[in-house]
């Protein structure tokens, strides 16, 4: 492991997601594939843990601003917390082993071209009409738990990401919670997630995995903490002084870029694996 490269993926993961309030995950997973090589599993693994310690200092601000809507959260967690375990399961099915790693890199490159996607309408769209803190403390709890807890937890899991990326947004939509409050409860979500994920996927490298070690993930992850988390103060800070579109011009141009090449490298994959097939299928006869 080149070690100077994690850390500076660490320091631009954390320095995004203070930035914008994104999932260090959407920076992580695609520059260590393109640093180490394809394996998303691991990636995942190391993710999930960073995302927790990332996310627990930025809550300890959100909770002494009061920013956290506290029934919004706990309408949305129950319903997170038990799709992040399916998600999960989901990654660890035989179809996402092997050389079905390939579906789930390019599963996550999709990923990043809807996050581009949001971002460039955060940009042009008019800003959405949002209620008041405390109309938004009384939320539909169905509402809440289907449309907004269940896919991020199941994405969270599927594809070891935070899910802020879709918390956030889905809030202020489904909802009419502010941004701001939006934040903080996607933050609050997402220390529950992270930890459940950290937890079960790392679980899943001891036991589903003989190519992988646990101690690979904390390796990784250890060296991703602590400039991600320096990253993050600085980003949270530089919120309020560079122009919020030129930032969101450079996070999708970004985004974008690691798209297309976490789909080439899923593609590459599956032409490598389809020529070793091709060269084997002789020698079997």
């Amino acid at each position: 492991m080149d070690t100077l490269i994690v850390l500076i993926i660490g320091l631009a993961a954390g320095l995004l997601g203070g930035l914008l309030g994104i999932g260090g995950s959407v920076v992580m997973i695609p520059a260590l594939t393109e640093a180490l090589g394809p394996r998303p599993h691991l990636y995942q693994a190391a993710a999930m843990i960073v995302n927790f310690f990332v996310v627990a200092p930025a809550l300890i601000q959100h909770a002494k601003v009061k920013a956290i809507i506290f029934p919004v959260v706990r309408s949305m967690a129950p319903a997170a917390g038990i799709c992040v375990l399916l998600g999960v399961w989901t990654s660890e099915l035989s179809m996402f082993q092997g050389s079905g790693q390939s579906t789930l890199i390019l599963l996550f490159g999709v990923f990043l071209l809807w996050v581009a996607a949001r971002q460039i309408l955060a940009v042009w769209s008019p800003p959405l009409n949002p209620m008041d803190a405390e109309t938004a403390s009384k939320p539909s709890g169905w509402r809440a738990a289907l449309l907004i807890g269940a896919p991020m937890g199941f994405v969270a899991g599927l594809l070891g990401v935070g899910g802020g990326v879709i918390c956030v947004p889905f809030q202020m939509r489904f909802l009419k919670v502010p941004l701001r409050q939006a934040i903080a409860n996607s933050a609050a979500t997402i220390l529950l997630l992270s930890l459940i994920g950290a937890i079960l996927k790392n679980s899943a490298l001891v036991t589903g995995h003989s190519d992988l070690e646990l101690s690979d993930s904390l390796k990784i992850a250890g060296t991703l903490i602590p400039p991600a988390i320096i990253g993050s103060m600085l980003g949270s800070r530089l919120t309020h002084i560079l122009p919020i579109k030129i930032l969101r011009t450079a996070l999708v141009l970004l985004l974008l870029t690691a798209a297309a090449r976490m789909i080439i490298i899923s593609q590459s994959m599956r032409s490598t694996e389809s020529t070793l097939q091709a060269h084997a299928m002789p020698e079997s006869n």
